[in-house]
């Protein structure tokens, strides 16, 4: 029976577990909480270069959201950012799905060969990867352009890759799908080998197909860390900054430009902190919309089922 002291506070014996966690918990909320706080206040303010000198911000309200809600701009940045998204999401998941179904097919000894590849591909630190891929696109020296050269497309000799805003753009979605793959792929093989083997063998027995016995059988014992892959993999790939920024600066011009690296931009290129501030909550909430309908929609079709 739990021991409690006077008026039924908790004595000090069970209050020790909470002491325990307590470091972490105070640490995470100066990390996290902190962090956003001070953020939705730079937000409300006129903060500039001068501000940030000498500390005498402005109270402004919402005249910063009004300024970047009106700014044709910041929506060019909106709807490249959910086109980003959706082309990485998309490639991800429907590779990691087959890569974990070839996975579960190999023997013993392919198994151990790709989930070591994957493990090492998804061990490889962004910066490193990102070099690396700009080394292979390089214009004069990258092995991508000396590979169409000898498969007789001269076209491609000595093409500038990262002047060009569409190369840019499938350049970085490589990158992205690249890193993210790993990840996806080892989780939902994890789930594939919880799935009973008897329930293969009995579709198998009704005659069922390859396509149907994944549609009627594997995807629904699957479907909650499918979904949960899904949600993580929005969530990395609407926020990424670290590739874009050290490829391209978010260039050329705008072309790949999405939600995190436009705050940066406005916040450090125009001294305008208020500005990224705003631009920074304002991409917290539509990933959190997001979010949020898919969630609904999910829960809304196993109500159906």
């Amino acid at each position: 029976m739990r021991r409690r002291g006077v008026l039924g506070v908790p004595s000090a014996g069970s209050a020790w577990p909470y002491l325990l966690i307590a470091p972490t918990v105070l640490g995470m909320l100066y990390l996290l909480v902190y962090p956003l706080v001070r953020t939705v206040l730079i937000s409300l303010q006129d903060f500039q270069l001068r501000q940030l000198i000498l500390g005498d911000a402005r109270f402004v309200g919402l005249r910063n959201y009004g300024t970047l809600l009106t700014d044709d701009r910041f929506w060019q940045v909106v709807r490249r950012t959910f086109l980003f998204m959706a082309v990485n999401v998309t490639l991800i998941m429907v590779l990691a799905t087959l890569v974990a179904l070839l996975i579960e097919r190999l023997g013993r000894l392919g198994r151990i060969a790709v989930l070591s590849s994957l493990v090492l591909t998804w061990a490889m630190p962004v910066i490193a990867a990102t070099t690396v891929f700009q080394w292979l696109f390089h214009s004069e020296f990258g092995i991508v352009n000396w590979a169409l050269g000898q498969l007789g497309l001269t076209s491609f000799d000595r093409y500038p890759w990262f002047a060009h805003g569409p190369a840019a753009f499938t350049i970085l979605v490589l990158l992205i799908v690249w890193q993210s793959v790993p990840f996806a792929a080892i989780t939902l093989y994890s789930a594939l080998v919880t799935v009973p083997a008897e329930l293969y063998e009995s579709a198998r027995i009704d005659g069922a197909s390859a396509r149907r016995i994944f549609r009627a059988v594997t995807f629904p014992m699957i479907r909650p860390i499918f979904m949960l892959v899904f949600s993580l993999e929005v969530i990395w790939t609407f926020k990424a900054f670290v590739q874009i920024w050290v490829m391209t600066n978010g260039g050329p011009g705008d072309a790949t430009t999405i939600l995190p690296v436009y705050a940066v931009q406005t916040a450090l290129s125009s001294q305008r902190y208020d500005l990224g501030s705003a631009a920074s909550i304002v991409t917290v909430l539509m990933l959190a919309a997001v979010l949020v309908f898919y969630f609904r929609q999910m829960l809304r079709q196993e109500d159906e089922v």
